[in-house]
């Protein structure tokens, strides 16, 4: 009996992996400061319910065949309804921010903001927020 291949289609994102220095100092972070809720640790991880995402945190394996170092280039960019409450709140945390909110795009529907921060380990994460177009606003 001849197996017929279906096409790869990639379209969700289930699980990220990030990799720290320091593993309690991170959980801290993501749990503490950003919210996100605390799943379970495995060994050198710890993973978090972002939505229907995933985060993985960890340490990393310098033997893998692709070793990671922490703040390597990943960046993962979390939606926010409203990036001026949010940019707020994180400040008074004592989140510094890389760069703070700033229109990054107009779009035909709604304008595009961003703003970026680092974890303790230097991976930078960005807040995005979509805000509706009305007449007249000149944001």
């Amino acid at each position: 009996m001849e197996k017929t291949i279906e096409a790869v289609h990639l379209d969700e994102i289930m699980q990220v992996a990030l990799t720290v220095s320091n593993l309690e100092e991170a959980k801290a972070f993501y749990r503490d400061v950003l919210g996100m809720r605390f799943l379970f640790d495995a060994g050198t991880m710890s993973f978090f319910q972002c939505g229907t995402l995933r985060l993985l945190i960890g340490t990393g394996d310098p033997a893998a065949a692709v070793p990671t170092a922490p703040g390597g280039g990943t960046i993962l960019y979390f939606r926010v309804s409203d990036l001026a409450v949010v940019h707020a709140a994180l400040k008074e945390r004592g989140v510094a921010f890389t760069q703070e909110p700033h229109l990054v795009a107009r779009m035909k529907s709604h304008d595009l903001w961003l703003a970026f921060l680092r974890d303790p380990a230097g991976n930078t994460l960005g807040l995005m927020s979509e805000l509706p177009r009305t007449e007249g606003r000149e944001n």
